[in-house]
This record gives C-alpha cells, structure tokens and sequence, in this order.
C-alpha cells in the first residue's frame, strides 16, 4: 500500500500506476444481495440451477454495477492519504464492461493515477480503474473513475 501525506501529494503520481489490490471473491450471495438490493434479480446473476445449463461454464454471474461499485473498497488496499478531510465520488467519465464476473471469481482493482487536479480545500483526482479476475486475460471492467479528496 502507498501512502501520501495530503490529498496534494497525489500530483507525484500522475502518469503512473500507483498500486494493485488485495484480491477478493464474488460469492453467490454478494450478488444476491446486490440484487435483492437494487431490483436486478435476472436469472443469469440469481438462479445457479437455471445457470448450470443456461450460462457459459454454468455459472451466475456479478452486476457490472456491482463490480463497479467494489473500487472504493478496493482503493483501500491500494492507497492511503494520511492527512485529509472526508472524500466524495465524484462520478466516471468512461466505464467498459469487458469480461463477466463469474460466481466463485477473484477480481482486484490495478490503478493508475491520470490527473490531480486543486478544487476549494483539496483535490479532484481522475484515475484508470482496471478490475482484473484471477486466471483470465481480459479484465471485468475499465472506468475512468473521478473522486475529491478534501484537506483536513
């Protein structure tokens, strides 16, 4: 894990990768819970019966919004800013969902910082967001994820 002093101290890492995640499993009932939560209960993510003969290798698979959603839990084991205020997401310019989530997958976030920018009492920092699943080529996803980062 990286760790910088103050939100403006991320401008040293513009253009380059600043750190990989610890990995972490997609279980069955994560993403039941992402459905029962969100409404998004179609059988490719909620029925393993249906997905054993429905489905590539038989199995469910994760909401790529429930995969997109996992970068700031993920972001934790990547970076840390030591002194600072809260911080807020502040939205994505570009998301692409490459490659499905299966059930039982390991995926970690591979980041890279694109640009650190001042705003009032901090930094708005625009990052390439890569989630990678164990054993497959492709990643799950790519976004463009921006988040401010406020000064303590």
């Amino acid at each position: 894990m990286i760790e910088v002093d103050r939100p403006a101290d991320m401008v040293a890492w513009v253009g380059k990768e600043i750190g990989v995640s610890d990995w972490f499993q997609i279980t069955q009932d994560h993403i039941d819970a992402f459905a029962k939560l969100t409404g998004d209960d179609l059988w490719i993510h909620v029925d393993p019966e249906r997905a054993r003969t429905g489905m590539p290798d038989g199995k469910t698979i994760a909401h790529g919004f429930f995969t997109l959603s996992l970068i700031p839990f993920l972001v934790r084991s990547v970076y840390r800013i030591v002194h600072r205020g809260h911080g807020l997401n502040y939205g994505s310019n570009k998301i692409r969902y490459v490659s499905p989530v299966q059930v039982d997958s390991r995926i970690r976030l591979r980041q890279t910082i694109l640009a650190a920018d001042p705003v009032d009492n901090g930094m708005k920092i625009t990052s390439e967001c890569v989630i990678e699943i164990e054993g497959k080529s492709r990643p799950a996803l790519v976004a463009e994820f921006l988040m401010v980062v406020y000064d303590n």
